[in-house]
């Protein structure tokens, strides 16, 4: 046993990397190792062998185990010595810079969109969010049996016994701001009313609340045609295309006569949005005449004013241009999402749509 142990110890002192290492310790003590082969007969021998030759055979195990594992730590160490001697760092240096903070992507295309509207003559317009069930309702042409006056779909004010006000909602969008601005500015009138919106939904693309702009010209003679050149003009100056094509599809909204859902031309080739070229058509937004009701519920004589108003969520048309995939992400709290769809405070857009940075 002597001549085993002078034998692995020397070999282990002198072991010049890892791998030598692992060699010994499986010719050692490994399954089929010396030292392994050797309490395999301790089997075969006498009791009064056994007793003698078994402590001795275990200590001279335990005495290789703990060598192998010096050794290891000690082989560690040395490469790490030298790794560090190879590799340094300049802790003097200063740091990457990080922005202070960002711009939230729905605030950053609300100031687009505001830009863009204002290069063709569009006001913007604000009003409050909670509203009467008149101004969000009636006013626009919405019956008493519509779905959307349903609880289930908007958030209704809670009424403490004996409150004989009526009845006040979350605005569930921003049409109400239309009928105060035609009321309290009459006709001729161009606006968009950006704004918070509220609606009891919640999925990958719907959140209970979330951002809408709408948009309202009144004149004495103004058409669909009129309406189509403005959404032409937005669509191009907001995606930074030359060329789109829009489709209008006939629908129904109560408070246009008649309406139209708008649809560009695009393609998603590797799950990217191209606007203004390929076979596939996406919807955008809906679109249509001012109905004589609700031009009547501003104060403004249908007979002789007539208009176009359209209405789009912000926060879908921020996710189609800048790639942001889930809707609910953009009121999550992680500051990683914000820092990576957020903007400088550089990114400004100028009066043609694009970014001044």
């Amino acid at each position: 046993m002597s001549d085993l142990r002078e034998k692995y110890l020397t070999a282990i002192a002198h072991a010049g990397d890892e791998t030598t290492l692992e060699d010994l310790r499986v010719q050692a003590v490994g399954k089929k190792g010396e030292i392994s082969l050797a309490m395999r007969e301790l089997g075969r021998m006498s009791p009064e062998e056994r007793q003698e030759a078994g402590p001795r055979l275990n200590a001279l195990k335990d005495e290789i185990t703990s060598a192998l594992a010096a050794k290891k730590q000690a082989l560690g160490d040395a490469a790490l010595d030298e790794r560090l001697r190879g590799e340094w760092l300049d802790v003097t240096l200063p740091a990457r810079g990080r922005r202070a903070g960002t711009i939230h992507p729905v605030s950053q295309v609300t100031e687009e969109v505001t830009a863009i509207f204002a290069d063709m003559g569009f006001a913007v317009a604000e009003g409050p969010q909670i509203e009467s069930d008149w101004f969000n309702f009636d006013a626009l042409n919405i019956p008493g049996h519509h779905p959307a006056r349903a609880e289930m779909d908007t958030f209704y004010t809670h009424r403490a016994d004996g409150d004989e006000r009526p009845p006040h909602v979350l605005r569930t969008h921003t049409s109400p701001v239309q009928i105060r601005s035609m009321q309290a500015n009459g006709a001729p009138i161009r606006i968009i009313a950006p704004g918070r919106v509220y609606r009891a939904d919640y999925d990958q693309t719907h959140t209970p609340m979330f951002h809408q702009v709408e948009g309202l010209a009144i004149d004495r003679a103004i058409s669909m045609a009129n309406l189509k050149w403005v959404l032409e003009e937005f669509v191009k100056a907001f995606f930074e295309v030359d060329n789109v094509d829009l489709r209008f599809r006939a629908s129904h909204f109560p408070f246009t006569e008649p309406s139209a859902e708008v649809d560009i031309r695009c393609s998603w080739e590797g799950g990217t949005l191209k606007v203004g070229e390929g076979n596939d058509w996406l919807e955008i937004l809906g679109s249509g005449m001012v109905h004589p009701k609700v031009l009547q519920a501003g104060n403004i004589d249908p007979n002789e004013w007539q208009g176009f108003a359209f209405g789009m969520g912000i926060d879908r048309i921020a996710m189609l241009k800048y790639g942001i995939p889930d809707l609910r992400a953009f009121f999550d709290s992680d500051l990683r999402w914000l820092r990576h769809y957020g903007f400088a405070s550089l990114d400004q857009p100028t009066l043609h749509g694009g970014l001044s940075r």
